[in-house]
């Protein structure tokens, strides 16, 4: 027989080690939380836009002006980033349904976009332009000379509500590289494109014998560019809006930015323009 002393002894032993067991659980689960909040950034990009985001032609790799400020960011916060292909539409989609936690896509800090989603504080200011041929300016010489015309832009961007808005046609794509739409405009199948400035002046320059220009008297800003370009995000992760924010000033006052922007349009886009003479501001209804 176990004396009484003896019993209360082993009962106790046998509770502490269960009550040990349960402790490392509970440290185990613990470590598991800690490592999914480790987890990789799932940033949504198109790989089509050049020199936003595109794949290197000798390397073949992803790369750009948003992806790199992406993996700069993402490095601030010692995490690692996945980057995942959609069109601009897609992009919305993933970050809203949660299958990404961001999208780059030189997405301006627009009213609308601000109603849906979280945009970080800016790190690209420009302007917008129109790509005509060369020839004849594809027929436009004025605001008025757009009517009719064919607009080559992706659906559902801004660029193609205006373009319909100023009574044009729009020609659709779906995430086709920059050499398809300036092949477009220079054979006569679309007369213009809306984008922004730099995007079309880099894009016109990587493309040689493109029988293309940008035309000079017909800069033009909207509502929804006028505050520049920022990473998107969903409103419900204000804590990683946060660090973004964090890490992008941090980037901005050690010159990162700066140097990324240089390398991919030779000038310092995370500045606002000086001295642009805008024709036109448009609300975009």
């Amino acid at each position: 027989m176990i004396s009484k002393r003896k019993a209360v002894l082993i009962s106790l032993i046998s509770f502490i080690a269960v009550f040990a067991l349960v402790l490392t659980g509970c440290g185990n689960k613990k470590n598991a939380a800690t490592t999914n909040t480790n987890k990789p950034l799932i940033c949504a990009t198109s790989g089509t836009l050049y020199p936003t985001s595109f794949h290197d032609p000798k390397t073949n790799k992803l790369t750009g002006f948003d992806v790199e400020i992406v993996r700069a960011v993402a490095k601030k916060l010692n995490r690692k980033v996945q980057f995942t292909q959609l069109n601009v539409a897609g992009e919305l989609t993933a970050v809203k349904t949660g299958k990404a936690d961001m999208a780059a896509n030189d997405f301006g800090i627009s009213p609308a976009r601000k109603k849906q989603f979280t945009l970080s504080t800016p790190y690209k200011h420009s302007w917008n332009s129109i790509v005509v041929r060369k020839s004849d300016n594809s027929g436009i010489h004025s605001w008025a000379d757009i009517k009719g015309k064919k607009a080559a832009g992706e659906a559902g961007t801004n660029y193609q509500k205006l373009a319909a808005q100023l009574g044009a046609k729009p020609v659709n794509y779906d995430n086709v590289a920059n050499s398809v739409y300036l092949n477009d405009v220079k054979n006569g199948r679309t007369d213009l494109i809306m984008n922004d400035y730099y995007l079309q002046k880099l894009a016109l320059a990587a493309v040689p014998n493109n029988g293309l220009k940008i035309l000079p008297n017909m800069y033009f800003m909207t509502n929804d560019d006028g505050s520049g370009v920022g990473i998107l995000m969903g409103k419900n992760n204000p804590k990683l809006v946060k660090e973004v924010n964090k890490a992008l000033a941090e980037l901005k006052k050690d010159g990162t930015l700066k140097k990324i922007s240089e390398k991919f349009y030779g000038a310092n886009v995370t500045v606002k323009p000086k001295n642009v003479k805008i024709s036109r501001y448009f609300v975009i209804k």
